[in-house]
């Protein structure tokens, strides 16, 4: 059963499921406000003063933290707006939070303590880091290098994570719900370089460095060292297994099974990203 559409506010409005999301709450006519720092009211994480222009006269938010609902201080920022959205009238709060990284359980702590009506949408590593984030250059490289061993991880692709957070957003059902969203199969990450090799016919291979050896591969192409060591520590705290398990939540939800990581490489492979040279967006 579908309840009013509300008006909603999509944070990171413009990244990797934040754009899906507003995508497809327009397709259901549901009127929408994308928060980015180029929108018009700007939304900025950074700056709380531009918080409250973009919450007046929202029913509901999709709050995707940026950088990561898993870096820290992350909780205290989105507990913050969580309160300050419930203050403007801002009814129901769905907010994506990353599986299994202790800050982003405190952040879905406080949003469940703003009295706001919550869903939280849980996902692991987002499928579209390959082609549309930090991995797309060590993709056109032909070596990726990441501090994972070999984990095996549940790739879970944006489409899946926006039809989800977009249900919990515009139908009843979803308040008070965990929704944990997987892929359909656990990948090592040398089986999805493999199989993204595989489908672009290029030679691209997976290289296991040291937490040290990629946070210097980071700053030597330019990433700040703040944010280098912080992404860095939220993968050697997450790759441990503790994420390595399939949920059923795409198909209990959506009824429909999640989108397979072979799917995703053989559509992104024929778009020529891999090959060009267009920059990679980084919200979420």
């Amino acid at each position: 059963m579908t309840a009013t559409a509300p008006t909603t506010l999509v944070l990171a409005g413009t990244g990797k499921t934040g754009r899906r999301v507003v995508s497809g709450l327009q397709a259901r006519d549901v009127p929408v406000r994308i928060g980015s720092r180029r929108a018009d009211p700007p939304f900025d994480w950074q700056d709380d003063t531009t918080w409250e222009p973009a919450l007046r006269g929202m029913d509901a938010a999709y709050v995707a933290f940026y950088p990561d609902a898993a870096f820290p201080g992350a909780a205290r920022t989105v507990g913050s707006f969580a309160n300050l959205a419930v203050a403007c009238g801002v009814r129901r709060l769905v907010l994506l939070a990353d599986r299994g990284a202790d800050e982003a359980e405190r952040c879905e702590q406080a949003v469940r303590d703003s009295g706001a009506e919550w869903t939280i949408v849980r996902a692991g590593f987002i499928t579209q880091n390959f082609s549309e984030a930090f991995l797309v250059e060590l993709v056109r490289s032909g070596v990726v290098a990441l501090p994972a061993g070999d984990v095996a991880e549940p790739f879970t692709d944006a489409e899946d994570i926006a039809d989800v957070a977009i249900a919990a957003l515009t139908e009843n059902g979803h308040v008070g719900q965990i929704h944990d969203v997987t892929g359909p199969r656990l990948l090592t990450f040398a089986n999805a370089v493999a199989e993204i090799a595989s489908a672009t016919r290029r030679e691209i291979r997976y290289l296991p460095v040291t937490p040290d050896q990629f946070i210097s591969s980071l700053t030597e192409r330019g990433v700040p060292p703040e944010y280098a060591t912080q992404l860095t520590d939220l993968m050697t705290e997450v790759f441990d297994g503790r994420r390595s398990q399939v949920t059923d939540t795409v198909e209990r939800v959506l009824g429909r099974p999640p989108r397979d990581f072979a799917e995703y490489a053989h559509e992104t492979a024929a778009t020529g990203v891999w090959d060009a040279h267009a920059a990679p967006s980084g919200e979420a």
